[in-house]
């Protein structure tokens, strides 16, 4: 069951009091943060003095120094990989390498643990925001708001953790360099696309710091909003995608893709191995796990969220793979019917420790899938209206709930030439400068970026780099599938 309020708090240090983890080495340590006198200390302070802090920064850590990056003293990165698949489904796990060997991009997507400990050892001024912690282009899309509207913003938070704000800012546009790679554009072209993500973050962080902090938390990126960017060749499509997607109920739209008639019963319909029924499921104690785990889930939920969970009842729940570097996690998904039967389907996923906590310190929750709920609630202007956690005591695991997919829209990142990566840089650069303002000190960091483009320029120096770093790290994971050291799955 989830703890109480009250005894939570007593069990919740504040983020300036965190116990870090022993930290690895680094080349260029990462400066401490200074701890204020109470939570919320260094935004009594004014913006302009703030900014002036910032701005300071720039002595102890150049701007230009950002684009810094060493491939001397790394760990084995296949080493990092393997050590994240101890606790997954074993039978799952050649998928997921299956799935990274598909390209240097899909590598970069589930290898978010390797670029955790790269960034660890570059320049970083010091000042943690909650960051995403796996902030590359996929993990960026439209979705639905309670008032059923369509934003733009972050949509993967399992790695969610206060951490330094230049690793999302770096991690995102290494990852346009190799986007753009494989779509067959140039080095020339993809630096542009780093380039212009960065740009975006700088100019729209200094949007940011000069507003309300009401207005910073009232603020969002709507489809409208995203559409109006881009050329006008392809408005009226965006604009289609859009209007199906919001009229749309997903749980409708899965229901005949997922359901089956399973021993006269309904329920979730098994394809193997990508969705299936797992042994435990047959186990007479399995029904009681499930009653208490929900039972912890709707304790988690707002008060009139539980109202309208109450309405459901649960059918049938089945493992499904997503993803790929969340291949192997314990991922469910259940189907739920209304008395007068409308179907909703929730995923509840698996969350572990974060990839950063290693190198920016434990996480202040006690249980992981709160740590994601909680995260996901300070970057999103909107959030699911179904976000909530449970721990499993008789298994030790940690999980989070949300709908299966609530009118998600992905990019599709594979037909974009040059001109659309740009604009798309830009719009993930504006939300992720929007998340970043909302948990963090949006002046302070304006102050240290200022009003040149010496830290773009740096930035996409270093995307360029490190997506050379991840080429090389793909190769040597087809090299260690060559030796058998991995096994991999490649699906057809």
């Amino acid at each position: 069951m989830v703890k109480s309020s009250a005894s939570k708090a007593a069990r919740v240090r504040p983020s300036h009091a965190r116990a870090a983890k022993p930290q690895a080495a680094r080349s260029t340590p990462v400066p401490a943060v200074p701890a204020p006198a109470f939570v919320g200390a260094q935004h009594a302070t004014p913006p302009d003095e703030r900014a002036a802090a910032g701005k300071a920064l720039r002595e102890k850590v150049l701007r230009a120094d950002q684009r810094r990056w060493t491939k001397d003293k790394r760990p084995d990165p296949v080493a990092i990989l393997q050590a994240s698949d101890a606790d997954r489904l074993a039978d799952l796990v050649p998928i997921r390498y299956g799935r990274m060997l598909a390209s240097p991009f899909a590598f970069y997507r589930g290898s978010a643990g390797i670029m955790a400990s790269d960034l660890s050892r570059t320049p970083s001024t010091g000042i943690h925001v909650q960051a995403c912690g796996d902030c590359h282009l996929m993990n960026f899309g439209g979705f639905a708001t309670p008032e059923r509207s369509v934003l733009f913003d972050i949509n993967d938070y399992d790695e969610t953790l206060p951490a330094p704000w230049e690793w999302d800012v770096k991690r995102l546009a290494a990852s346009f360099v190799l986007a753009s790679r494989e779509n067959g554009l140039s080095d020339a072209k993809g630096r542009d696309t780093a380039l212009t993500a960065a740009r975006s973050y700088r100019k729209r962080l200094a949007d940011f710091a000069a507003m309300s902090p009401i207005d910073v938390w009232y603020a969002r990126v709507s489809a409208d909003d995203l559409i109006a960017t881009v050329p006008k060749s392809v408005q009226q499509r965006l604009h289609d995608r859009v209007a199906k997607a919001a009229k749309t109920d997903s749980s409708e739209m899965d229901f005949p893709k997922l359901t089956d008639m399973v021993g006269g019963k309904l329920g979730i319909r098994d394809t193997p191995p990508l969705i299936f029924h797992p042994q435990e499921a047959q186990l007479p104690e399995f029904e009681s796990v499930i009653e208490r785990s929900m039972q912890a889930y709707r304790d988690s939920l707002p008060g009139d969220r539980r109202v309208l969970f109450d309405r459901y009842r649960l059918v049938d729940a089945a493992i499904k793979v997503v993803g790929v570097g969340s291949v192997g996690r314990r991922c469910w998904i259940g189907l739920f019917m209304s008395a007068d039967n409308d179907p909703l389907f929730l995923q509840f996923k698996e969350a572990v420790a974060s990839v950063l906590e290693p190198y920016a310190g434990a996480s202040i929750f006690e249980q992981h899938g709160e740590r994601v709920v909680m995260g996901q609630r300070l970057m999103q202007p909107a959030s699911d209206i179904f976000l909530g956690w449970f721990h499993v005591p008789e298994t030790g695991k940690h999980f989070y709930g949300r709908q299966l997919r609530d009118a998600k829209i992905k990019p599709l990142v594979e037909t974009f030439d040059d001109e659309l990566m740009r604009f798309y840089a830009k719009a993930c650069g504006w939300v992720l400068a929007r998340a970043h303002a909302k948990a963090g000190d949006a002046a302070t960091i304006s102050g240290y970026l200022g009003g040149s483009d010496e830290f773009d320029e740096a930035i996409a120096t270093f995307a360029v780099s490190y997506a050379d770093q991840a080429e090389r790290d793909h190769a040597a994971l087809k090299a260690a599938v060559r030796k058998g050291r991995v096994t991999a799955f490649v699906e057809t």
